[in-house]
């Protein structure tokens, strides 16, 4: 599979892809010269001038079948599944993110990339109390991709920026976050380009934009 992906023909698919995070990650993938499937709820949401660079896969990431089909014959996943701003208590994302596990045990895909919340760094008490509820779910993603068996990658994201891209600053299985925001265009490029790189597998991912001037 690794072997594929340094050819430049690594076929990844992107849940989430229409999430800014997500979009980033697809035009990333696409710039790799990676072949795209991309994992969309309402197609009518994703750009109209990438849907003829990407496979488009209709699904529900809650509904297994749908997710497993998605999964096959692919080489790796990144996971960018978000709330849109939605900060009541869920379990979409952790459930989502175990019925992309469980497919990816199914059909022998072993690298993922995930991004998740650097208030995972935090105590819970020292998390804003409004965040707390999304962030538990954040926590039962993580645990899925610990528990998971496959080459996972977590990044624990902070604030995700409109900025353009820049230096990023890249720490492993840090104790706390190396900054305070990241691009979504670096954190698009990063969880792309984190699925080849083994020293980053079954690790924790601090990441941020090296500080302006």
């Amino acid at each position: 599979m690794i072997l594929r992906s340094f050819l430049g023909t690594m076929k990844i698919v992107i849940f989430g892809s229409t999430g800014m995070t997500g979009l980033c990650v697809v035009e990333a993938a696409l710039k790799k010269g990676y072949e795209v499937r991309a994992f969309v709820r309402d197609p009518s949401k994703f750009p109209e001038e990438l849907q003829s660079k990407v496979e488009l896969f209709k699904g529900d990431v809650l509904e297994a079948d749908s997710v497993t089909n998605a999964v096959e014959g692919t080489d790796g996943v990144i996971i960018a599944l978000g709330t849109r701003g939605n900060l009541d208590p869920t379990s979409d994302m952790s459930e989502g993110t175990k019925n992309i596990i469980d497919a990816m045990r199914g059909k022998h895909v072993n690298t993922v990339s995930a991004c998740i919340s650097a208030f995972l760094f935090y105590e819970e008490d020292k998390v804003p109390e409004r965040f707390i509820p999304v962030t538990k779910d954040h926590k039962r993603m993580y645990e899925e991709l610990k528990g998971s068996g496959v080459n996972w990658v977590a990044v624990f994201s902070p604030h995700i920026s409109d900025d353009p891209s820049r230096d990023i600053i890249v720490e492993v299985n840090p104790e706390k976050s190396p900054g305070r925001a990241v691009s979504k265009h670096d954190l698009g490029k990063f969880l792309v380009d984190s699925l080849t790189e083994p020293k980053y597998y079954k690790a924790v991912i601090g990441l941020c934009n090296v500080p302006k001037a």
